[in-house]
This record gives C-alpha cells, sequence and structure tokens, in this order.
C-alpha cells in the first residue's frame, strides 16, 4: 500500500468511527437532548414526537454512514468505486447541508463548520483515491484495466 493509499485508509477509518459515535444520541435520554439543544445555542428542543424520531434516525443513520466507511476501510483497493462514490456522496451532501443550514437558520458556526467539513472530507477522499484501483477494475469502456 503507497503512502496515499494509507491516509485514505485512515481518514475512513476515523471519519467511520466518530461517525459512528452518532449511535449514542439514539438512547440519549430526551431530558439531555433538550439540555444539549439549549447549550449549542439552538433554543428550546421542540417536544414533538417527529422532531424526536428525526434526532434518533438520523443519528442511527450516520452510526450506520460510519460502520461503512470503517468496512470500506480494511480494502481500499477493492472498493475502489465505493470510495469514489462516497467520496462524490459527501460533495454533495456537503454542498446540500449547506444549503439546508443557511435555509433553516442555523447558527453561524454550526453553517460555517457542517456542511463545509463533510464536502471537504469528499474532496479529500477523492484526492486521496486518485489512481486508487480495485482488483478487477474494469475501464469506463467496458474492458479490463
Amino acid at each position: 500500500m503507497n503512502p496515499r493509499e494509507r491516509a485514505l485508509v485512515w481518514l475512513l477509518r476515523l471519519c467511520g468511527g466518530v461517525l459512528l459515535l452518532a449511535a449514542l444520541a439514539v438512547f440519549l435520554p430526551t431530558r439531555w437532548m433538550e439540555v444539549s439543544h439549549g447549550w449549542l445555542g439552538l433554543g428550546t428542543f421542540p417536544a414533538y414526537p417527529l422532531v424526536d424520531y428525526l434526532a434518533r434516525s438520523i443519528s442511527g443513520m450516520y452510526a450506520m454512514h460510519g460502520a461503512v466507511l470503517i468496512a470500506v476501510a480494511r480494502d481500499v483497493r477493492r472498493f475502489a468505486p465505493l470510495v469514489v462514490l462516497l467520496a462524490w456522496a459527501n460533495v454533495v451532501f456537503g454542498a446540500t447541508m449547506l444549503g439546508i443550514d443557511i435555509h433553516a437558520g442555523m447558527p453561524g458556526y454550526w453553517t460555517l463548520l457542517e456542511g463545509p467539513s463533510i464536502l471537504l472530507v469528499g474532496v479529500l477522499y477523492l484526492w486521496l483515491a486518485r489512481g486508487l484501483q480495485s482488483e478487477g477494475a474494469t475501464a469506463p469502456g467496458g474492458t479490463s484495466g
């Protein structure tokens, strides 16, 4: 494995590990969510079943994404097409989250950190995956490498 591949593996593991921490929020007592919401400067936590559901389900989705990143990091060559897909998904999702944060009126620190950091991680995945070939990769025209 070359240095770029090693860096990609470690970045995937790091991001995956951080995202796996979101699993804790799935089981977080609602009162703790309320306190955290206020501490983050987001005002009063809305006491509606849909808000509770969305907070927990998105945490579960983030954790699931983290598990996928860790699995992909085990063999970046084999999963090269998936690495590139995940990279582009991060770029698009980061830009989308930036728009959502602006539209929703999220605090400035949140808006500046969330979407742009997701987008930049996607760009970094793409840069590190440059030249990465999956085992038995097929060229765009349908012929082998």
